[in-house]
């Protein structure tokens, strides 16, 4: 499939999980005409890298990456993005803790799949 075809996808899967129509989604932009998006959409116009931030400001679900295909990271689940805004909110003493932590649970977790694998 074309990238720009595969860039509209995302864009509309993204719009629509949040319920958004085009003119919502354009109101949101502050600078995006709905006609516009919806060429992005159906893939007459592949959007540039303003445009991706734009609209991934106005979604705030996903990144400029992910719009343009650079990433496949999917959008943040709602806890995932409650967790950034936590993270973006504390001092760095509270950054540095949860990082911390974040990095013991994955200790945690292999060393429980390594205790398992290693069981006779």
């Amino acid at each position: 499939m074309d990238l720009t075809k595969r860039i509209g996808q995302r864009l509309r899967a993204a719009r629509h999980e949040q319920k958004l129509s085009l003119a919502d989604l354009s109101s949101r932009t502050n600078a995006l005409s709905k006609s516009r998006i919806s060429n992005y959409e159906q893939g007459i116009r592949r959007m540039g890298l303003e445009e991706a931030h734009l609209l991934s400001v106005a979604l705030g679900t996903v990144t400029p990456t992910y719009l343009l295909c650079l990433d496949d990271k999917g959008p943040l689940s709602p806890q995932e993005r409650q967790l950034v805004e936590y993270f973006r909110q504390t001092d760095e003493r509270g950054k540095n803790t949860i990082l911390k932590i974040a990095v013991g649970e994955l200790d945690f977790g292999s060393v429980n799949v390594a205790d398992e694998t290693e069981s006779p």
